[in-house]
């Protein structure tokens, strides 16, 4: 079994990021004061190299586009049909939900029967909640007389509440849901082996690409050791972006470039939000924990431990499609998507349980072990850290040197301007890379919110430091003084008829 990690078990750990996070803002605000020089020079060196970085990063981003791009205009299922294997493979997709309607699962299931792939391959798995049994008993009714003969099976299993070593959500929804699965496949299809099943954990408001599974199908059966990977999508969260506000839009097509930027390096890339896995993996690791946040990032590292470091991330480069954060409200949305940020920058959770499994775990070559924690560490201090040093602290001590004339304080402020402009080619870049991700515009919505989908890129710096760096401090600020996050589910609402992969 996968090393299990427990809140408290290594406080040290915990408190590391937070440690350094307020180490580094202290440091910078107290030598602002006693030598401005210092840090003046420290700036400039920090944003040379985050300009390197924001150029080298976009090479990453337009290695992906391409990929992505070529990858949709191939007949995956034509391809698959040379693959004797393919007509072996069932797909097990899990849909945890909770208080949400009818139309949205309806919507989900409807883009999984217009799939290409045989729909008498899949088995779908509505995963609801006891604390919402009422309207879930009503959603799977509905979706058993829509949807029960269209599919090789379509499953329900009801989540018990106030279950002990639990954290009330997504994982100890898939973890419960997981344990019935194994048994009811055992009763029902005992002539299936599980190197067989596929399994699919995507957010209720998936929308899978209709050759997605088709792609994936063909990847199990080519793919070197297939049962010794997971399988990542391209994030989108564009089902209701024209409608989305501003800021969200932001958030939600930066989050989608990161990820670009990890599927073009899949030596660094985990498991984000909906993916798929080997169904052999996930009974060998023993299901999603269920005492966790962010389970969609650990079930990779349960994995990774497991086997000892043998087991890695292969790009799926297809989208699945989700909601933008959404809300009655524009402020209401605001809320939403810091609430939605902190979640997903509590995966700093992982931190102590790499640490720990990796001191119990002689078999995984150090140098692996090293480029986790460091890659783990750093990519949660940057997103804490730099945007604050760049466009807040950075000009402090300018502003405190006012006056010397010392030559480096002089030339300072036209360096980092100089600077800024240059980094200007990323946000360029990535607001002509988003105009290419957007699905088909509802007809409601005017033609001039074209413009406004690129004018909006002009928010970054601002939402780099509200949507970006406050929520990461405040999730590490939390696990550093021990006050863990629970899970708060993402409202969606759609306002807007569902075209996420209509032409536009």
């Amino acid at each position: 079994m996968s090393s299990t990690y427990h809140y408290g078990k290594m406080r040290f750990w915990e408190m590391f990021p937070g440690l350094l996070v307020w180490g580094t803002f202290s440091l910078a605000l107290i030598f602002s004061f006693v030598k401005p020089l210092w840090v003046i020079v420290f700036i400039i060196v920090f944003d040379v190299l985050w300009l390197f970085r924001v150029l080298y990063f976009n090479i990453f981003i337009l290695i992906a586009w391409v990929r992505y791009h070529r990858t949709t205009k191939v007949d995956w299922q034509k391809k698959l049909s040379e693959r004797v294997c393919a007509y072996r493979i069932y797909h097990l997709i899990f849909l945890p939900t909770y208080k949400e309607p009818y139309d949205i699962v309806q919507s989900t299931l409807r883009s999984l029967r217009d799939n290409t792939y045989d729909n008498d391959r899949l088995m779908i798995i509505l995963c609801g909640e006891q604390a919402d049994v009422k309207n879930f008993a009503q959603v799977a009714q509905q979706a058993q007389a829509e949807f029960g003969s269209i599919f090789k099976k379509l499953y329900t299993t009801v989540h018990p509440q106030g279950l002990s070593d639990e954290i009330p959500g997504k994982g100890s929804n898939l973890h419960w849901a997981g344990q019935e699965m194994e048994k009811r496949l055992r009763e029902d299809f005992p002539e299936v082996r599980d190197s067989q099943y596929v399994v699919s954990a995507f957010d209720i408001d998936s929308i899978a690409h209709p050759q997605y599974f088709s792609y994936l199908t063909y990847l199990y059966c080519t793919t070197e050791h297939p049962q010794r990977t997971s399988y990542q999508p391209v994030a989108l969260f564009s089902n209701n972006i024209w409608t989305a506000s501003a800021p969200v839009r932001v958030g939600a097509f930066g989050t989608t470039f990161w990820l670009f930027g990890e599927l073009s390096r899949p030596e660094r890339l985990w498991t984000f939000s909906s993916h798929s896995m080997p169904w052999t993996m996930l009974k060998d690791v023993g299901f999603w924990q269920r005492d966790i946040v962010s389970e969609d990032s650990r079930i990779f590292m349960q994995a990774f431990l497991h086997y000892h470091g043998d087991y890695r991330v292969t790009p799926v480069f297809l989208p699945v499609s989700m909601d933008a954060v959404s809300g009655k409200t524009y402020w209401e949305s605001l809320k939403g998507l810091y609430v939605q940020m902190r979640r997903w920058a509590w995966g700093v959770e992982h931190l102590p349980y790499l640490i720990d499994g990796f001191r119990n775990d002689p078999l995984i070559p150090w140098r692996k072990k090293i480029t986790y924690v460091f890659n783990h560490i750093e990519g949660m201090f940057t997103w804490a850290t730099a945007p604050i040093l760049m466009f807040v602290l950075g000009w402090l001590p300018l502003w405190l040197a006012k006056g010397q004339t010392n030559a480096i304080v002089q030339a300072a402020p036209f360096t980092l301007e100089e600077l800024m402009q240059s980094a200007m080619v990323g946000i360029l870049i990535s607001a002509v890379v988003a105009l290419t991700l957007l699905p088909r515009r509802p007809d409601r919505v005017g033609k001039h919110t074209w413009i406004v989908m690129l004018l909006q890129w002009a928010l970054l710096p601002v939402s780099f430091i509200v949507f970006g760096s406050f929520p990461a401090i405040d999730a590490q600020t939390r696990l550093m003084l021990g006050k863990y996050l629970g899970f708060k589910v993402t409202k969606k609402e759609r306002n807007e008829p569902l075209n996420a992969f209509h032409p536009k």
